[in-house]
């Protein structure tokens, strides 16, 4: 199984989403248009008959004002499926933003950005670096390991609610979009989290590391 981290940028780090509304529907399209098959009103379809046939496997998000991080492992290996889902959501998406605030033009900086992520001891942290992007917003310092208060920080990261840090503490959030059995296992419970975030964000090496993420 190849292991992809997948990331985009508003155009001129413009924010991509505005409200809660824009939010729910990135996190929609995340689910609906992971898929094979072509879906012409994804909010509408009706989830109980509908079937997928899914393009990837998504192991770990974090929607954040102006970027959105994935790590994903496409199905079969097949690289052109996980194209083909960045393709999706980001003309899906930038259809849906567009209209809803009367705009035109790109969203996205870009082409989606991709970087394969290799089975090593580094491996096991991209999760808590994807995880970890929402203290950007109130704790900067994180990223230079310099954070004091750990308990502050597990608070403000149990108060995001767009990752998927909470369904891989047990809190049910978007359990739908997610496949956790193979990380499951690398996070492992609450407090064995926890005390790896704290590892991370009060060790500068650890913390600066972060920043092979953001391609």
């Amino acid at each position: 199984m190849d292991f992809y981290h997948m990331l985009n940028r508003g155009v001129e780090r413009r924010n991509i989403v505005l409200d809660d509304g824009d939010r729910i529907r990135f996190v929609s399209d995340l689910y609906e248009l992971n898929n094979k098959k072509t879906v012409s009103h994804p909010l509408t379809k009706d989830r109980r008959t509908a079937t997928r046939s899914l393009l990837v496997r998504i192991h770990a998000w974090c929607l954040m004002p102006n970027h959105y991080h994935l790590l994903v492992s496409p199905i079969d290996d097949d690289i052109a499926n996980m194209s083909r889902f960045a393709q999706k959501i980001g003309m899906g998406y930038a259809k849906y933003f567009n209209e809803k605030y009367s705009r035109s033009g790109v969203l996205w900086q870009g082409i989606y950005k991709k970087l394969q992520i290799e089975r090593d001891a580094h491996f096991n942290y991209i999760p808590y670096y994807i995880h970890l992007n929402p203290l950007d917003l109130s704790m900067p310092e994180w990223r230079e390991g310099k954070i004091k208060k750990v308990s502050a920080a597990l608070e403000k990261l149990q108060e995001y609610r767009w990752s998927s840090y909470l369904d891989y503490i047990g809190e049910r959030n978007f359990p739908s979009i997610l496949d956790t059995n193979t990380l499951a296992d690398v996070l492992g419970p609450f407090k064995r989290q926890s005390k790896a975030i704290e590892e991370i964000i009060q060790d500068s090496t650890l913390a600066n590391k972060s920043t092979t993420i953001e391609v």
